[in-house]
C-alpha cells in the first residue's frame, strides 16, 4: 500500500496526506488503515498510548490532507471548528466530466443518504430526513467535455461533492457511484487539496496547500 505523507506534526494535531483508494479508518482487522499506521508512528515516538482523533474524514477514494489530533482538548476545539465552519475552511479540486453553469457558483440541494446502499441523492428540501448541503466552485479551466473545477465545501454532507458535481451535469472522473462509467479513468479525480484551521493551542492560523496527484507534472494552462 502506498504510504501516507505527515506534512505537519507538533504536540498537538497531525496533518497528514492521504492518498487514493487508502481507507482513514477500517473496521475491519486485516485491512490497513492510516489511523492504525498513525498510532505506530506515535508509538515509535515513544508513546506508549498514545491518543489519536481523526477531525475530518475523507472518503477512500479520495486523496487529499486530513487533520488528526493528538490531544483530546486539541480534538474538541478541532472538531468545534469543523461543527461551526468558523476558522477552518476546505477546498478540494476535481476534474469532471461535462461543464457547471458558469464559471463562478454555488450549489445549493438537499441531499437523502441510503445507508443500505452507501449513496446519497438529491430530494426536495421537504423530504423526511434530507439534509440541507451547499459548495461554492470556480472552473480553473475547461478542454472538450472536461473541466478542472476548485471547491469549497460550506457544508459537510455524505459523498457531497460527488453528489452534487453529478446532479449539476458534471460528474466527477472515475466516479463509478455517480458518474461515467465509461470516462477512461480508474481512480476518482477528486483530491482535497487544501485546508485553513486555526491551531488549538496558539490560536496561530494555519494553512496547508498540495497540489493534487493527477495535476502533477501537468501545467494548469495546458
Amino acid at each position: 500500500m502506498e504510504r501516507y505523507k505527515i506534512i505537519y506534526e507538533d504536540e498537538a494535531l497531525l496533518v497528514v496526506w492521504k492518498p487514493s483508494g487508502v481507507p482513514i479508518q477500517s473496521a475491519r482487522i486485516a485491512v490497513p488503515d492510516i489511523m492504525s499506521l498513525l498510532r505506530n508512528h506515535l508509538q515509535e515516538q515513544g508513546a506508549a498510548s498514545p491518543y489519536l482523533a481523526l477531525i475530518n474524514r475523507l472518503d477512500q477514494p479520495v486523496e487529499g490532507l486530513f487533520l488528526a489530533a493528538k490531544e483530546e482538548e486539541a480534538a474538541a476545539k478541532l472538531s468545534r471548528q469543523v461543527s461551526t465552519h468558523i476558522h477552518m475552511e476546505k477546498w478540494y479540486e476535481a476534474l469532471v466530466c461535462g461543464k457547471l453553469p458558469g464559471e463562478k457558483g454555488t450549489l445549493v440541494d438537499y441531499l437523502l443518504k441510503d445507508g443500505r446502499t452507501n449513496t446519497s441523492r438529491v430530494v426536495p428540501a421537504r423530504t423526511k430526513g434530507a439534509k440541507k448541503c451547499e459548495l461554492s466552485y470556480e472552473v480553473l479551466k475547461e478542454q472538450e467535455d472536461r473541466s478542472l473545477v476548485r471547491i469549497r465545501l460550506l457544508t459537510g454532507r455524505h459523498h457531497q461533492i460527488r453528489v452534487q458535481l453529478a446532479h449539476a451535469g458534471a460528474p466527477i472522473t472515475g466516479d463509478r457511484k455517480y458518474g461515467r462509467t465509461e470516462d477512461g479513468s480508474r481512480q476518482l479525480l477528486l483530491s482535497a487539496c487544501e485546508i485553513s484551521f486555526r491551531h488549538p493551542g496558539t490560536g496561530e492560523n494555519m494553512r496547508f496547500q498540495e497540489v493534487p496527484t493527477f495535476l502533477r507534472n501537468k501545467p494548469r494552462d495546458t
